[in-house]
């Protein structure tokens, strides 16, 4: 064997046999020693002498055991271990220091590690699938758009579909709530409805039977009907895991399901924010949305996602230049309406493919930038975090000084000093994102909570992977590096000779030891202000948003989400349904008003018609909703002229309509619009205004309220209309909820129990990424302040002991105590001064980025700056004044004495 691998051998070997190498050693040493002995005794040398020599030969046996275990271990990894357990030995005689340095770090890294684990989970990990990185996601782009669009309509992905020479396969999908019927009724079950090619581009066998083909995407389905693939957890849930499933049949929207295949249960689809349970083709969807019937919609209705997965070589590039070949083609195959082609040739419609390794979502375009926006509050705040730690080292420092300097003068190399001290730092940052990423799961699932509001179909997936550990990891050697090398740096200069020669330092040392302390203190405080502003400015926006007029009451209201689509009744007699239902509702206690509409107001929907006056031509659009009597009353939403509907306002007594008031002057202006009548739908038809109400914002609350108009369910020509109960209460809602469940299960067995949201949770999901961000900026700002304090504390700490000696001879010449603190103070706080003024100056930079985030609030709001700096400033002031009457409480000649 080579030398050079032999040494390396004995040295991994050593790693694992440290015990039996150091026996074997001490008994080579041993077996020396005795037949040294042996040799002087044949000489005739004295027996008293013998052990005399041997010794004076050999010398101390701890040296030449250190020397040989330096020979056959590694001599860095063996430092590097005895530095770690020097370092936890420290940090174990430092409790107080330790404690703030883990909470510090856990405060920083924990919320730092929650955010990007969101991060990860929506816009970075991958689909578990074969080759994701060959997966791409399908949009459409017109040059007066910036995205026009990522839903397609069924005719567009038809033709799609024949023309893709860059792509293996091109597959379509949606997710759907689809009613599922069990032996105790219909359950709502999350599913996909997806095309022939679906599973096939996603490369993920089944785990019994098959998966869709495009056979089974036909009309009809296949020969035995249409088919359905479960997933593994429905095929434990509903199956109980039978080997038979495959052949069976479920109900699904009243038609009969043959089970085809079983998924695994890695497999999660397409769009990682939903897990569905069962997937139907393309060719079920009029059936599963009955009454209702995107494909016969063609291109008036957009709903598909496109996923298509790259022939191999074929790069992302190569294919956008495809596509863009066959986007005219394509347009004119889809569409009949030759303006609609005229139009859209004009503005440069084209197909775009993008990375789709990691699916589609739409949730990833509403939550991007928040997220984008809150990590990097976090990534300010653990670098304010770092600095605060560099800076309470550098105030242990002091305190050891003496220490390094004779260690220096024993012969320590600085470069040996430098590495321990960052060992130690080290080892902070380990245990600070041990902790970090321990709690890291809990922060995250109630973010993703916070995010995703009450929708119980949506999942985002924050679970650790590589991509998190490695994170971590980074951040923990990042970490390390800032919070250490400064302050190892520091501590280790040449200067610490003077110590030990003179007891004290030059005051020109002095000066310039002081310069570094002072520039971190500033910087600490201008990146807290940087942080307490966006928080300030967000937080502020939030409240008024809160404050906004909505138009209606959303206290003590709750929403019963009914699905009458599946079920028998329809026309009078469904009316009648609602009727009765709503009654027994009001009867229930606490009940105070029920009514229903067909959109509820913040909920993301809307619908929009347009009208016209008889006596004006020119169509306006208008918001469209569907309501029963008692809606204005259940909402408070004012009725400022006319009368509400009633129950006998049906097609025989004229078709009426309500108002907002943005639509009566709209339609009517300076007239009043009560009894006049409108034209546009039904077609063909007059409506007469019965009244006019109060504006209501409907589609965002950032927006302002829109022209809108109600009409009656009773003049309703909706089949099988699905309506929401509107209840305004007194009380808590779980007790309606039960009283719901049961009288629905009583009055519409088929149907499944509804779903009750409040109105209060529907206005905080419609704003939930500026919830988000406004709660996250606020508690970054309030850990900020805290950090700060405690490392400015730290800094000024550190300065103040390094003037023991100074402040001692100033007492001692007659200096007064108040004198003392007064100087203290000042020097401390010119600095806080200039790194609040330097903080304002960022700010006022930084807080552009923030502009499009913000509500009735202006990026520069002065009353936000001012607020901000002043809660910093007090933060800072007292930081400054406890070192300083610290200082002054110190006797004269004991701090004479200190050096």
């Amino acid at each position: 064997m080579h030398p050079h691998l032999h040494e390396f051998a004995l040295r991994w070997k050593s790693l694992f046999r440290r015990r039996r190498m150091e026996r074997e050693m001490a008994e080579e040493l041993e077996f020396h020693q005795a037949m040294l002995r042996e040799k002087l005794l044949r000489e005739g040398v004295p027996q008293t002498e013998v052990n005399t020599m041997t010794r004076r030969t050999f010398g101390d046996a701890r040296r030449w055991r250190e020397r040989l275990i330096e020979l056959w271990q590694f001599r860095a990894l063996e430092n590097f271990r005895r530095d770690v357990s020097f370092s936890a030995r420290l940090l174990k005689k430092s409790p107080g220091f330790t404690a703030v340095a883990l909470v510090t770090l856990t405060i920083a890294i924990g919320a730092t590690t929650s955010i990007f684990s969101l991060i990860n989970g929506l816009l970075l990990r991958p689909l578990p699938v074969p080759h994701a990185d060959q997966l791409a996601v399908v949009h459409s782009d017109r040059s007066d758009y910036d995205a026009f669009g990522y839903s397609f309509c069924a005719p567009f992905f038809r033709a799609l579909e024949k023309r893709h020479q860059a792509f293996q396969d091109v597959a379509a999908f949606t997710n759907s709530t689809m009613q599922v019927r069990s032996s105790s009724g219909s359950v709502e079950v999350p599913g996909a409805i997806v095309s022939g090619q679906f599973f096939r581009a996603l490369e993920t066998p089944p785990l019994l039977g098959r998966y869709l083909t495009p056979r089974d995407d036909q009309p009809g389905g296949g020969p035995g009907g249409f088919g359905v693939v479960i997933s593994e957890s429905f095929w434990r849930t509903w199956f109980n895991k039978a080997p038979d499933v495959v052949g069976q049949k479920i109900i699904i929207a009243n038609a009969p399901f043959t089970v085809v295949g079983v998924m695994p249960k890695r497999f999660i689809g397409a769009d990682p924010t939903h897990r569905p349970e069962i997937y139907v083709p393309l060719w079920a969807e009029p059936v599963i949305d009955a009454p209702y019937n995107n494909i016969a919609g063609g291109y008036h209705a957009w709903w598909l996602a496109i996923i298509a997965r790259r022939n191999r070589g074929v790069s992302l590039e190569q294919a956008n230049a495809a596509l863009k070949t066959d986007s005219n083609p394509i347009l004119e195959e889809a569409i009949p309406d030759a303006q609609w082609i005229k139009d859209a040739q004009t503005h440069h419609f084209e197909f775009v493919a993008e990375s789709g390794s990691n699916g589609f979502s739409y949730l990833r375009s509403r939550f991007r930038k928040p997220l984008v926006a809150v990590f990097t509050f976090c990534t300010v705040m653990l670098l304010l975090a770092c600095l605060n730690l560099a800076s309470l080292l550098m105030a242990r420092a002091a305190a050891r000084e003496r220490e390094l300097a004779t260690r220096l003068a024993f012969g320590a190399t600085r470069r040996r000093l430098i590495q321990q001290l960052l060992v130690e730092s080290l080892l902070i940052a380990v245990m600070g994102t041990a902790t970090g990423i321990a709690v890291s799961p809990i922060l995250s699932r109630s973010l993703a909570a916070l995010l995703l509001g009450h929708s119980h179909n949506t999942f985002l997936d924050t679970s650790l992977d590589l991509r998190m550990f490695l994170f971590a990891a980074t951040i923990a050697a990042v970490a390390a590096v800032l919070v250490g090398l400064i302050p190892a740096l520091r501590a280790t200069s040449k200067n610490l000779s003077d110590q030990i020669k003179d007891g004290s330092h030059a005051t020109s040392a002095r000066q310039r030891r002081r310069l570094l302390p002072r520039a971190l203190m500033g910087l600490e405080v201008a990146l807290a202000l940087m942080l307490v502003v966006g928080a300030g400015l967000l937080a502020t926006s939030l409240v008024r948003l809160y404050r906004t007029g909505l138009g209606f009451d959303p206290k003590g209201v709750v929403n019963l989400e009914l699905r009458m689509d599946k079920q028998s009744l329809d026309g009078n007699a469904l009316l009648r349904w609602y009727q009765k239902f709503g009654d027994s509702l009001a009867h229930e206690p606490g009940v105070k008003s029920v009514s229903f509409d067909a959109v509820t107001p913040l909920s993301g929907s809307t619908t929009t018609i347009t009208y016209h006056t008889l006596s004006n031509k020119r169509e306006r659009t208008l918001y469209m909703n569907t309501v029963a009597p008692e809606y204005f009353r259940t909402m408070r939403i004012p009725m400022l002229e006319g009368r509400d509907f009633r129950w006998n306002d049906t097609s025989a007594s004229g078709n009426k309509i309500i108002l907002n008031r943005t639509a009566a002057k709209m339609l009517f202006p300076g007239q009043n619009a009560v009894g006049q009548h409108v034209a546009g739908w039904p077609k063909g038809s007059q409506l007469e205004v019965i009244a006019v109400v109060g504006d209501v914002r409907y589609a965002s609350i950032k927006k302002g309220a829109p022209a809108g108009a109600y009409m009656p369910i009773t003049q309703s020509e909706q089949k099988k209309a699905s309506y929401t109960a509107v209840v305004r209460i007194d009380g808590p809602p779980a007790p309606l909820a039960s009283a719901a469940r049961e009288l629905a299960a009583r009055m519409a067995p088929d149907i499944p129990s509804p779903v009750m949201t409040t109105m209060s949770g529907d206005l905080d999901a419609s704003i939930s990424s500026e919830r988000m961000m406004a709660m996250l900026s606020v508690f970054f700002a309030g850990c900020a302040l805290f950090i700060t304090a405690i490392g400015l504390y730290g800094t000024l700490a550190y300065a103040t002991a390094r003037r023991t000696s100074e402040i001692g001879i100033r007492m001692a010449l007659g200096a007064q105590r108040v004198q003392v603190v007064g100087l203290i103070f000042r020097e401390n706080a010119w600095v806080a001064a200039g790194g609040l003024l330097a903080g304002l100056v960022a700010a006022l930079l930084a807080s552009r980025a923030l502009a499009s985030f913000l509500y009735g609030t202006s990026p520069r709001d002065p009353w936000v700056m001012t607020i901000s700096a002043l809660a910093l400033g007090t933060v800072a002031t007292t930081a400054s004044l406890i070192p300083a009457i610290r200082a002054a409480l110190i006797e004269p000649i004991t701090a004479i004495r200190h050096e």
